[in-house]
C-alpha cells in the first residue's frame, strides 16, 4: 500500500513538470515579443529625430516657376532637304525674379534661342540625345548676362513642349 500513494504522487508531479515547461516557453515568447515590440518602436521614435531629415523638412518647399515661350518656327540647316522646326519650350528659374528678368529681356532671349536653332540640322536634334544636347545648349545661352558686368541668369531646367520637324 505505501507504494500506491509513491505512484498518486509521481503520477500528480509529472503533470505539474510539463505545466511549469510550458509556463516558462509562454513567458519566455512573450517577453521575446514584448522586447521586439519595444525595440520596433524605439527605433521608429528616434529615427524621427533625425537631423539630417529634420533639416530637409525645415526648408520650405516652393513650387517651382517656368517661364514659357513663344513658339518658335525655324529653318534649319539643309541635310540633304530643307527641313524646319516648330518648337514651344518652358525655361525653369530659381524664383519669380528671375522669371520677370527673363520676360523683361525676352527679345534678347529669343534672338538667342533663334540663333541657336537655326544653325541645328534635322539629324542633329531628331534623337532623344540631340534634344538632350539642344536643351544643355539652350540653358547655356539663356545663362549668359544681357549686359557687360551683370550677373548670369539662374535657369535650371528646358523643357519641351512641342517639338516639330518637317
Amino acid at each position: 500500500m505505501a507504494q500506491e500513494p509513491k505512484s498518486d504522487e509521481v503520477a500528480v508531479e509529472a503533470p505539474a513538470k510539463s505545466s511549469k515547461k510550458k509556463l516558462i516557453i509562454i513567458i519566455a515568447a512573450v517577453l521575446v515579443l514584448a522586447g521586439g515590440g519595444g525595440g520596433a518602436a524605439w527605433y521608429f521614435m528616434h529615427q524621427k529625430s533625425d537631423p539630417k531629415k529634420e533639416a530637409k523638412h525645415e526648408e520650405p518647399a516652393h513650387a517651382p516657376v517656368f517661364v514659357t515661350l513663344e513658339t518658335f518656327t525655324v529653318n534649319l540647316q539643309p541635310d540633304p532637304d530643307e527641313k524646319f522646326l516648330q518648337l514651344d519650350l518652358s525655361m525653369q528659374v530659381d524664383n519669380a525674379e528671375e522669371a520677370e528678368l527673363l520676360k523683361g529681356q525676352m527679345p534678347a532671349v529669343r534672338n538667342r534661342l533663334l540663333m541657336l536653332l537655326t544653325s541645328k540640322k534635322a539629324t542633329d536634334i531628331s534623337s532623344s540625345e540631340g534634344k538632350k544636347q539642344l536643351s544643355e545648349e539652350i540653358i547655356a545661352e539663356v545663362k549668359k548676362p544681357f549686359s557687360a558686368g551683370a550677373k548670369p541668369q539662374k535657369v535650371s531646367g528646358v523643357f519641351f513642349t512641342s517639338f516639330v520637324i518637317q
